[in-house]
C-alpha cells in the first residue's frame, strides 16, 4: 500500500503539505548560496529552542540513526567505557553499537514493558564503573514507553561522567526534552518522526564537554561531528547539505513553535489519551506494564491470542487502517500506533480506533 488512508505508523508519519512544499523549489547549490547558510542558521535556533538547549546543533543528511552512529564514534576511543541503559530494543541496541566502534560497555537492562526505576542499582553501577559516557533512550519507540532522564541527569553530574548521550528521535516536540537541564550533551534526533518531514535528515545537540572529547577523537568519516563545529563559520559543511532537507526541517520547527510547545506536548497528550481509553473499551491490552511509563507519542498493544498479527494487520489494512508491528522479542505479539505529530490529531486517532473496535468485535 504506497499511500495509508488512515495512517497510524509511529515513523515515518504523515508529512505536512507546507513541508512537502519544500521539495517542490529546484533550489541552487548550498555549498554556494548564503540564503542556505541563513536557513540553517535559523532551523538550528528553532531546534534549539525546540529541545531547550543553547547548545550547537549539528543537522546532517540521512536517518536518525546517522546521528546515533556519528555521536558514538566522534565521542568513543577504544577501550572507554560505556554504561547503556536499556529498556527496550534501541537501547540495547546501542550498547551493541558502542561495542561495534570498541569501546567497554556494561549494561543495566530493564525489562521491554518497564521504563527506569531502581536508581540505587543505577547509581551503584554508576560510581563503580565510572563510563565515559552513559548512553539512553527516552522514547522507546517499540515498546510505547518514555524513560525519566531528570534523575539521570542528576547522577550523571554527581560522579562527573564526562558525557551523557540520550536517543530522543521519538520525543522531541511530542514530549518536554529538557536538554541542558537533564545534563545532556548529545540529544539525537530525526525528521521522520514528531517533526513529520521524510526520513532524511538528522540533527544533535553538541554540548561544550562533547565538543572537546570530538577534537580529540578526531573521527573522520562521512558521520563524522567534528566538521560540524565550524562550518557555519567558515561557509564550509563536509559535504553538500540537502537544501530541500534543511527547508522541510525548517518548516516544521516554524509550525511547532507557531503552534506552541506547551500546546503542541497537550495535543499528543490529548491523542495519547484518547487512543488509550477507545483501545480499554475494546478489551485491548497496552503492553508498558502498570507503574510504567507509556509515551505520549506511540501507544505499544498486546496482540491478542485469538489471532496472529500478520492476520490483524490484513484485516486492519483491508479498512485502510496501518499500524506497525513491533521488533525482537516483541515480534509478532505487539503492535504499535503512531499518535506523534501530524498524526497527533484527534479525527485521525478517532477514525483509526473505530476500525479496530470493529476488527476486534469480529474475532
Amino acid at each position: 500500500m504506497q499511500t495509508y488512508p488512515i495512517p497510524m505508523v509511529p515513523g515515518p508519519v504523515k508529512v505536512y503539505p507546507e513541508v512537502l512544499a519544500a521539495y517542490q523549489m529546484n533550489y541552487g547549490s548550498a555549498d554556494f548560496e548564503p540564503e542556505f547558510l541563513e536557513l540553517y542558521n535559523r532551523t538550528e535556533a528553532n531546534l534549539q529552542k525546540i529541545m531547550a538547549t543553547k547548545n550547537r546543533i549539528a543537522i546532517q543528511t540521512g536517518e536518525g540513526m546517522l546521528v546515533l552512529w556519528g555521536a558514538l564514534k566522534s565521542c568513543l576511543h577504544p577501550k572507554d567505557r560505556v554504561l547503556s541503559l536499556a529498556t527496550g530494543i534501541f537501547g540495547y541496541g546501542i550498547g551493541d553499537m558502542a561495542r561495534a566502534v570498541g569501546a567497554e560497555v556494561e549494561t543495566i537492562g530493564f525489562g521491554y514493558d518497564e521504563t527506569f526505576y531502581d536508581w540505587d542499582r543505577i547509581e551503584a553501577a554508576i560510581a563503580r564503573y565510572q563510563p565515559v559516557m552513559i548512553t539512553a533512550v527516552h522514547c522507546e519507540t517499540p515498546s510505547g514507553t518514555l524513560n525519566p532522564m531528570e534523575k539521570l541527569g542528576e547522577l550523571k553530574r554527581k560522579y562527573n561522567v564526562p558525557l551523557l548521550y540520550v536517543d530522543a528521535v521519538s520525543s522531541i516536540a511530542g514530549a518536554p526534552v529538557l536538554t541542558d537541564e537533564w545534563g545532556i550533551d548529545l540529544c539525537l534526533g530525526g525528521s521522520q518522526k514528531v517533526l513529520s518531514v521524510p526520513p532524511d535528515m538528522s540533527f544533535l545537540s553538541i554540548s561544550d564537554a562533547a565538543w572537546k572529547i570530538i577534537e580529540q577523537v578526531d573521527y573522520p568519516g562521512y558521520d563524522a561531528l567534528k566538521p560540524f563545529r565550524t562550518c557555519q563559520e567558515t561557509s564550509y559543511f563536509p559535504y553538500t547539505p540537502n537544501w530541500h532537507g534543511v527547508a522541510a526541517l525548517h518548516i516544521s520547527t516554524e509550525l511547532i513553535l507557531k503552534e506552541g510547545l506547551t500546546n503542541c506536548f497537550a495535543r499528543h497528550e490529548q491523542a495519547a489519551k484518547l487512543c488509550r481509553d477507545r483501545l480499554a473499551k475494546t478489551g485491548l491490552e497496552i503492553f508498558p506494564k502498570p507503574g510504567a511509563i507509556s509515551s505520549p507519542t506511540v501507544t505499544a498493544v498486546k496482540v491478542p491470542d485469538s489471532i496472529s498479527w500478520q492476520e490483524l494487520d490484513s484485516r486492519f489494512r483491508s479498512h485502510g487502517l496501518v499500524t506497525a508491528g513491533s521488533y525482537g522479542p516483541l515480534a509478532d505479539g505487539v503492535f504499535r500506533l503512531g499518535h506523534m505529530g501530524s498524526q497527533a490529531d484527534l479525527e485521525l486517532v478517532n477514525r483509526a480506533m473505530d476500525v479496530i473496535a470493529e476488527v476486534i468485535t469480529t474475532l
